[in-house]
C-alpha cells in the first residue's frame, strides 16, 4: 500500500517536513516515491506547499494520506477537489428463514395456523 505522509528534514528543534509518497513498508525517513510539496510548521503561520496534480494523481492511485498529512491536505483543498471513484457495494441484509424441525405440521400448530 502507497501513503502519502509526512518525512522529516532539518537540524535538531529545527523541524521541516517534506511531503512525499512512500510505501508503507520503509521508514519514516527512508526510500520514498516521489516529493510532492514540504511543510515547516515552525512558522506563523505554518507554511505548507503541495503540487496540487501530483497530489492528485496519487489520490487518484490509491494513496492514502496519513491523519497530519489529510489535515494538511483538507486545509489546502486537495480533498475537496479529490472525489473517490470507487465506492464499495454494501450487501442488504435479506431476513434469514428459519427451518423447520419436522417436515409435517402437527394437528395443533395446523389449528393455529387456520
Amino acid at each position: 500500500m502507497v501513503k502519502i505522509r509526512l518525512r522529516r528534514v532539518g537540524t535538531r528543534n529545527k523541524p521541516m517536513y517534506r511531503v512525499v509518497v512512500a510505501d508503507r513498508r520503509s521508514p519514516r525517513d527512508g526510500a520514498f516515491i516521489e516529493v510532492i510539496g514540504h511543510y515547516n510548521p515552525l512558522t506563523e503561520p505554518e507554511t505548507f506547499v503541495v503540487d496540487e496534480e501530483k497530489a492528485l494523481k496519487w489520490l487518484r492511485y490509491g494513496a492514502k494520506p496519513t491523519d497530519t498529512t489529510l489535515r494538511l491536505l483538507s486545509k489546502a483543498g486537495v480533498m475537496d477537489k479529490f472525489k473517490p471513484t470507487v465506492t464499495k457495494k454494501t450487501r442488504v441484509a435479506r431476513p434469514r428463514k428459519t427451518k423447520t424441525t419436522s417436515g409435517t405440521k402437527t394437528k395443533s400448530t395446523a389449528e393455529e395456523s387456520s
